[in-house]
């Protein structure tokens, strides 16, 4: 019946046609019909310390104390972040940390709860 594929963000099957682009009701993701494949492979991979894929939302522990600039105190080992947003560039964890405020931490020093 719906020869269209399925919406490469959400996997809604409920996709549709509107011209040449494709629509996904669900989370309103438009794309053409070649343009999938080349979106994943511009798709950045971030990863903690032990090498899980970390996303957006995810809750992290700091793996070792860290000195913050500007403050009397540094980050201590243990600390749990709740909530990251992933963003580019060499601090590549955008997050709020009680007692601190907004942070932005490398990746490669967290660990995934």
């Amino acid at each position: 019946m719906n020869n269209l594929p399925n919406c490469p963000k959400c996997n809604s099957e409920y996709t549709y046609e509107d011209g040449e682009v494709l629509i996904c009701p669900e989370c309103s993701h438009e794309w053409t019909v070649g343009s999938e494949t080349e979106n994943n492979e511009n798709v950045k991979v971030v990863k903690d310390s032990n090498g899980n894929i970390l996303s957006d939302g995810d809750s992290v522990t700091i793996i070792k104390d860290l000195k913050v600039k500007g403050a009397s105190s540094a980050l201590k080992k243990g600390t749990k972040v709740k909530n990251i947003r992933l963003v580019d560039g060499d601090h590549n964890i955008d997050c709020k940390i009680d007692g601190f405020g907004a942070m932005s931490l490398k990746s490669e020093f967290v660990k995934k709860i």
